[in-house]
């Protein structure tokens, strides 16, 4: 007597619609039809649930999730820390999001449906290791040499409508010379507009200078990670392309 086949169970792919603090997945069978969605929070713990989720309706081949650079960057992380396939999936346009109304679960339905049409094929970026850590510093610099620009651009306007004994002994100054003069200023009683224009220049140098220092420090940690991960590009080397810090 023969023996019966095994039923085989479904295979799921499963795609995921990310926000900031929860995420929806959806899964379809290898028909195409859908089994079920689910709402999780953005936690080690909410994506352990998604991954058990996934595991209980079938054998899971791939994952499209959306935003892998951003809200989605933790869970492409784990689901990879896990063995699972990840592709990235573009968001749908603005417009066709108004066109047929905003909805989570028919995102992450899409999201699903791409993977399976072939038409998310993007791999996500590795976010770990030296690549993670330099993106992550590199975002720190950025906003720290915006803002000493702020501030230095804020410290010039002020100076062009201070006092004019304030404004004459100050104009001219390269702008280094002028922060650390600016820096030293003790306005002393706060009982005219010329000890208020001391006070608040004084700030803003202070500030500058606090944000050079930070920008120093975080452009040393920069150069050592690099140097480490990719000698070649790293400052001083034939190939690496020199840029001065913005004043």
């Amino acid at each position: 007597m023969p023996h019966p086949v095994p039923r085989q169970g479904p295979q799921v792919t499963v795609g995921v619609d990310t926000h900031k603090d929860l995420h929806v997945a959806a899964a379809r069978d290898q028909l195409g039809r859908r089994l079920a969605t689910i709402q999780i929070p953005t936690t080690n713990a909410g994506y352990a649930q998604l991954l058990a989720w996934a595991h209980g309706l079938g054998e899971v081949r791939a994952w499209g999730v959306e935003g892998t650079g951003s809200y989605g960057a933790g869970l492409a992380r784990f689901l990879a820390a896990h063995t699972q396939q990840v592709l990235e999936v573009n968001r749908p346009d603005r417009a066709t999001r108004r066109r047929r109304g905003k909805s989570d679960p028919v995102d992450a339905d899409a999201a699903a449906r791409a993977v399976q049409a072939g038409e998310a094929t993007g791999i996500p970026k590795a976010a770990d290791g030296t690549v993670e850590m330099l993106r992550a510093l590199r975002a720190a610099r950025q906003t720290a040499v915006k803002a000493r620009t702020q501030a230095i651009n804020a410290l010039k306007a002020l100076l062009v409508t201070a006092p004019a004994e304030l404004r004459e002994s100050l104009t001219g100054l390269p702008t280094r010379r002028l922060v650390h003069t600016t820096a030293t200023l003790t306005p002393g009683a706060l009982t005219t507009p010329t000890a208020a224009t001391r006070l608040a220049l004084g700030s803003l140098a202070q500030r500058y200078q606090h944000l050079d220092t930070e920008i120093g420090q975080l452009t040393e940690q920069l150069d050592t990670l690099t140097t480490r991960h990719a000698p070649s590009s790293a400052p001083g080397s034939a190939s690496a392309p020199t840029a001065p810090l913005p004043c």
